[in-house]
């Protein structure tokens, strides 16, 4: 009752700040400017004389010899942008927001239209579709616009993803994780690019080996659209076997100086950009995290504290050539605070939680020169993470009861090259990557305590892990990749191939180990429909904290890994009956090979990665099989008279073997239906509500070894699972709906956007198992554990009284806010 009297006193701030400021909104100015540039989407050149028009209005212009163009007096608000130029398909932006308080910049790529001599072209807009010659299906897109006012996304560009077809994450702790599970797959099984440049990392508190976390570090306001492909991979892109989410960023405002800052229950944040001179431009910002206030408002006993910053620098060299500068960063502290109201589970979260600190960064260079009918670039970067975990006995930080002690470093000094070229009707793409990899580890884990019983004989061994480890070596890549359109566009062919070599495990530099040949192909039936097909096998390297591990002679006990494969076959349809309206239907079939099993558990590290722990530090078998496989369906609606909307169903079935390589197991990430509905309505005067609904099916997880777990849980704060019953049972499902509402005021060079944003809206009414948590009743005072025979309790736990934790993870969480462009 308290949060929600708490929820209904800033509902009441909210409102009052409303009113004070629609007393004001006489002084609204009502009009803003659009800038951009539009290129050929093949060459990257300008294209001048494009036609820039605002949909259902009069108000256009061209682009100049420079491919720039600019509009001004442009009424605030929402609008769909439209170019088109003659021989080019015509393209759509939708939902692009007009302020008074920033200069919107836009960048348009047109796709030159192939037709044969003397044909008559009647081109139909297909700009709501994302797919290319190369990746014909399985891929989404977002605009900037989307991430910003998705429904409980907070700004978060990974939690927005999980709308996404094919997308769900780990649900068995309220949904809160932006673990990115795509069709199946584990969460490590991503990669992420930014602007070009690999970044390993996108998420505060990130789980070493995987990638998920609590919450995202990328800032919203750099980005101008994110693309996520599912399938069918440009050949570009390596160690990629479930998705590639490449996020490009715009440039920065070459006019004027300006920037936004936001303020919200969760952080702070503050952007700038502008001029430095003719020809550079810059993006700058820094955010700081307020999870920890809000945490200790709702009173959970972890407190999560993150800064991170951002930076893009654009320097046009010639009319041909291009450098930028690009960087991220992020400084992570994950400690606890004492409740003031105790629960079991509760004190459950402080014996069972490490505290964690970590800092990563990625920054880069990229180069990119114009060559006729083509281009080319050279991305030089480096990333770091580094990784500081710490768990102890009863949470006291006294050494005689460590559990857990890591210490970790990962770096990467990367080099590629990309070249683009078209020669006729075909285009060419060739790169080379290669990169120098330094990995540290420090660990100390004990994993089972000694125990003894009353005659001094032996109950349980004690198991630990403890190593330290230093490892540097190579990696190279070369790839291939071209494409075609047929019979006057009608038949679109693309086929590439790569391989991948390193210098550390037995077999890395045979380049045939990590071969990887993909074909697509894609057959327009009508004007509006489309049926695509692709075939492709991909492979990962194993993660670093697989390939050091030392054993306890001090050899590196994973060195005859092999790159994991995973074979891809993917077919579907693609119908766009409207230029604003777009339906998908696929099908899929995802074989995994090679995929690294556990000596000690006997499980794939498939399974793993859903929580704030590491994946890795152990000996493992690269004997793994697996398989994910099913359909989805996805529907949406783009900006059209005020409304739009997306919805999406994803069928998937995820099983994976473990030391028995015959016997596939349900994995971790099995959730059967994905559910996801986006609905957002621009009511006018500058009020947009949206709301969200996502569904997931209940997810597997593996009980708990009672005997086991009563020994052993005074040590170490959690139950010991049983493995011979992996992910037997599930959780029931998983439902949440999410609401926001946005007001924006324009002034003269100012723009104010109050927020309310409400995550799981749906809390009071709906109940949401989290995965069970063994722990022990505690006394009346909550001054220890109680037991059967009143006596302290036993180093075996044996005079203990169990008690499983089926707590409902439902949380609600209102942030309200405001966004100031200046």
């Amino acid at each position: 009752m308290l949060f929600y009297k708490k929820l209904q006193k800033y509902c009441g701030i909210l409102f009052f700040l409303a009113g004070l400021l629609l007393c004001s909104n006489s002084f609204a100015q009502r009009t803003g400017i659009i800038t951009g540039t539009v290129l050929d989407k093949n060459t990257q050149e300008a294209l001048p004389g494009v036609t820039i028009k605002i949909e259902n209005t009069t108000t256009g212009t061209l682009t100049d010899t420079e491919g720039l163009f600019r509009l001004e007096n442009v009424p605030t608000g929402s609008i769909n942008l439209v170019a088109s130029f003659v021989g080019y398909k015509t393209e759509t932006r939708y939902n692009l927001v007009v302020t008074s308080g920033n200069i919107l910049t836009v960048k348009i790529e047109l796709l030159e239209e192939v037709s044969q001599l003397d044909e008559v072209v009647v081109t139909f807009n297909r700009s709501i579709s994302v797919a290319s010659t190369q990746t014909p299906l399985s891929i989404q897109s977002l605009s900037t616009e989307e991430i910003k006012s998705n429904p409980g996304g907070n700004f978060d560009i990974s939690r927005v993803i999980q709308s996404l077809p094919g997308v769900g994450g780990t649900t068995g702790g309220g949904g809160f994780r932006n673990d990115i599970v795509i069709r199946g797959g584990a969460p490590n099984e991503n990669v992420y690019y930014l602007d070009g440049v690999e970044i390993p990392v996108i998420n505060h508190f990130s789980t070493q080996g995987s990638a998920g976390g609590p919450t995202g570090m990328l800032n919203v306001s750099f980005i101008e659209d994110v693309t996520l492909t599912t399938s069918s991979f440009d050949a570009r892109y390596d160690n990629a076997m479930a998705s590639v989410l490449q996020f490009k960023q715009r440039d920065g405002n070459k006019e004027r100086f300006q920037g936004n800052f936001r303020l919200s229950g969760t952080e702070a944040a503050l952007t700038l950009e502008g001029p430095v001179g003719k020809k550079t431009s810059y993006l700058v910002s820094a955010r700081r995290s307020y999870l920890q206030f809000l945490f200790a408002l709702i009173d959970l006993p972890i407190r999560p504290n993150y800064w991170d910053f951002q930076y893009k620098v654009t320097h046009k060299l010639n009319t041909k050539t291009t450098l930028t500068a690009i960087g991220v960063g992020a400084i992570d502290e994950f400690s606890f605070g004492v409740p003031r109201e105790s629960s079991p589970s509760k004190e459950y979260v402080l014996r069972a939680t490490p505290s964690i600190e970590q800092w990563n960064y990625t920054t880069g260079f990229i180069l990119k020169r114009l060559i006729p009918k083509g281009f080319w670039d050279i991305a030089l970067s480096r990333n770091d993470f580094n990784n500081s975990i710490d768990r102890f006995e009863d949470g006291k930080e006294e050494e005689s009861g460590r559990i857990l002690k890591i210490r970790s470093r990962e770096a990467e000094n990367k080099l590629r090259f990309n070249l683009t070229k078209n020669t006729g009707a075909w285009k060419h793409q060739f790169g080379l990557a290669a990169q120098y990899v330094q990995f540290t580890n420090d660990t100390y884990n004990r994993i089972l305590k000694v125990i003894r019983d009353s005659s001094g004989n032996l109950i349980q061994p004690a198991l630990e892990v403890n190593f330290s480890t230093a490892i540097n070596f190579a990696r190279f890549g070369v790839y291939y990749q071209t494409s075609r359109a047929f019979l006057s566009d009608k038949l679109r062919f693309s086929a590439g191939i790569r391989t991948d070599m390193n210098t550390f495990t037995d077999k890395g530099m045979n380049p045939l180990e990590a071969i990887s040949p993909r074909v697509a192909l894609s057959y327009s039936l009508s004007t509006t429909l489309n049926a695509n097909l692709s075939v492709g096998q991909y492979y990962k390297m194993p993660i670093y904290t697989v390939l050091g591990y030392q054993d306890s002679s001090g050899s590196f006990a994973n060195k005859n890994s092999r790159y994991m494969q995973s074979t891809h076959y993917t077919g579907g349809f693609e119908w766009i009956p409207r230029a604003s309206t777009r339906f998908t239907m696929e099908g899929f079939y995802k074989d995994y090979r090679r995929y690294p099993v556990s000596v000690r558990d006997g499980i794939s590290l498939a399974n793993l990665g859903g929580d704030f722990s590491v994946v890795g530090n152990e000996a493992v078998t690269p004997n793994g099989r697996g398989r994910a496989y099913g359909f989805e369906f996805f529907a949406q609606q783009k900006l059209t008279k005020g409304t739009f909307a997306v919805f999406s169903y994803t069928f998937v079935r995820s099983e994976f073997t473990g030391t028995d390589t015959e016997k596939f197991i349900a994995s971790a990430w099995d959730s059967r239906h994905l559910v996801s509905a986006l609905f957002g309505q621009k009511l006018g005067k500058g009020w947009e509500l949206g709301l969200k609904y996502r569904f997931a099916g209940g997810a597997p997880f593996t009980p708990f070894d009672l005997a086991a777990s009563q020994r052993n849980y005074a040590t170490f704060g959690v139950g010991i699972l049983d493995n011979s019953r992996l992910n037997a049972e599930r959780l029931g499902s998983f439902n949440q709906l999410d609401f926001r509402i946005d007001k924006k005021w324009n002034f003269k060079r100012a723009t104010f956007d109050l927020f309310l944003d409400i995550t799981n809206f749906s809390a009071p009414f709906t109940n949401n198992p989290a995965f069970p948590q063994y722990t022990f009743e505690r006394n009346a005072d909550n001054s220890g554990f109680a037991t059967n025979d009143g006596q302290p309790l036993s180093a075996d736990g044996s005079n203990a009284i169990p008690l499983i934790l089926d707590d409902e993870a439902d949380t609600l969480i209102p942030t309200i806010g405001f966004i100031i462009e200046f």
